[in-house]
């Protein structure tokens, strides 16, 4: 099954949270705060603007993203979680050494 957002919603992956402290503590999954980074997996089209012109969303597909601890709807698609959420939940993305240090 495939999943396309409308208008200025985005669908996105949470990223998975350190399984383990700086100092070598496994964190049980009781105690894991649900992280706040994620990947943009689908966009919609975006908004219409006062003159009725489409506006495309600023983030992608693939984008690393930042979002509030509250932000979005959770959703099972395929038995994957996935968060939905407009783009205005977005507090930035994740651009260069940052996301790239996330990935490895």
């Amino acid at each position: 099954m495939s999943f396309r957002p409308l208008h200025d919603r985005v669908l996105v992956r949470r990223v998975t949270a350190e399984e383990k402290t700086a100092g070598g503590i496994i964190i049980p999954d009781t105690a894991k705060e649900k992280p706040q980074e994620g990947e943009i997996v689908a966009v919609g089209s975006g908004t219409l603007n006062d003159k009725g012109e489409l506006r495309p969303l600023d983030v992608k597909a693939g984008d690393r993203i930042l979002f509030g601890k509250w932000s979005g709807t959770e959703v099972k698609l395929n038995g994957e979680e996935l968060l939905i959420m407009k783009e205005s939940d977005i507090m930035g993305i994740l651009e260069g050494a940052a996301a790239s240090k996330k990935a490895a």
